[in-house]
């Protein structure tokens, strides 16, 4: 079953579920909506890793929003973001942690034979799709940078 139609099954039991599953509704509908935009956009049905893309992003938007609440004192958009990323986050692969991004990026980087911070780029160029929708750009580009540093240092 693809992701697109595990997103469709689980929103329809959702709308069974009536106020129970409202929350997992709206953020399901949310994510079909953002689906089928893109869909439209290219003129055709996207792949899984594409809708994982598009779920990545959508974690990635209420994680950056966190903050803004908390220092507001907003418990109560707070608490329902931190509900939509854990919804968001089922679709999601299993994350990986930091060691295992940084044992990629090691290999990676000997692969290519990188030799300092100016291989930036093309380290992050082979590490990106593989990581895709199981980490953050932001933590791989962090683990990276520090590795490549370590390398010229």
């Amino acid at each position: 079953m693809s992701l697109s139609d595990r997103l469709f099954q689980d929103m329809k039991a959702a709308m069974r579920e009536k106020a129970a599953g409202k929350t997992k509704l709206a953020v399901i509908r949310m994510v079909r909506s953002a689906i089928q935009n893109k869909e439209i956009e290219l003129g055709h049905k996207l792949s899984d890793e594409e809708v994982l893309s598009i779920l990545a992003r959508e974690v990635r938007m209420r994680k950056e929003s966190l903050p803004t609440y908390e220092r507001s004192g907003r418990e109560d958009l707070v608490a329902k973001l931190r509900e939509e990323i854990g919804i968001l986050r089922d679709y999601l692969p299993a994350q990986l942690s930091e060691a295992d991004i940084e044992e990629l990026v090691r290999k990676i980087m000997d692969q290519i034979g990188a030799l300092g911070p100016r291989d930036l780029g093309r380290v992050m160029k082979e590490v990106m799709p593989q990581v895709r929708g199981r980490a953050e750009g932001k933590m791989v580009n962090e683990v990276v940078c520090r590795l490549l540093e370590e390398l010229q240092g």
